[in-house]
C-alpha cells in the first residue's frame, strides 16, 4: 500500500466517525430541545384555554348579575302590587320594622330568653370546670425539680 492512500483512508474514516458521533450527540442533546418545544406548545395551549375560561366566567357573572337585577325588579313590582292591593282592600300596610322582623330568622336573638351555650359546667369539681387539672402555685413550689447539669 501506498502511504498517500493511507492518509485518504484515515481522513475518510475520521470523517465517518465524526459524523457518527455528531448524530449520536444530536439525538442525545436534541431531545431536551424537542421536549422544550412541546412544553412551550402546551403552555400556549393552556394559556388559550385559560383565556377562554375567563371569557366564559365573565359572561357567566354578567348573566348572573342580570338575573339578580331582574329578581330585584320583580320583587319591587310584587311589593308595589301588594301595597296597592292592601290599599284597595283598606288594610293597613305593614311598616318597615315589621317587614324587617319577618325577614330575620327566628333564632337571631331578640326578646327570647335562650341562654348562650357555655363550654364549662356549673359547679367546682367537674372535668369541665375552669381549674380542672391545674395545680395551685403552692403545689408547684413544693414539687421536686430535676437536677441541672
Amino acid at each position: 500500500m501506498d502511504y498517500g492512500n493511507v492518509n485518504w483512508i484515515v481522513a475518510i474514516v475520521s470523517l465517518l466517525v465524526g459524523l457518527g458521533i455528531g448524530v449520536i450527540g444530536y439525538r442525545m442533546l436534541g431531545t431536551p430541545a424537542t421536549q422544550l418545544h412541546k412544553l412551550r406548545r402546551q403552555v400556549a395551549e393552556r394559556e388559550r384555554e385559560l383565556s377562554v375560561m375567563r371569557e366564559g366566567m365573565n359572561e357567566h357573572f354578567t348573566q348572573v348579575g342580570m338575573m339578580v337585577s331582574n329578581i330585584q325588579r320583580e320583587m319591587r313590582t310584587l311589593e308595589h302590587r301588594l301595597t296597592e292591593d292592601a290599599s284597595t282592600l283598606h288594610c293597613e300596610p305593614r311598616n318597615d320594622r315589621q317587614l324587617q322582623a319577618a325577614d330575620q330568622p327566628a333564632l337571631t336573638g331578640g326578646d327570647d330568653d335562650i341562654p348562650a351555650p357555655r363550654d364549662y359546667a356549673d359547679g367546682s369539681g367537674g372535668t369541665l370546670s375552669e381549674d380542672f387539672g391545674l395545680r395551685s402555685r403552692d403545689d408547684k413550689a413544693d414539687a421536686p425539680q430535676p437536677p441541672r447539669y
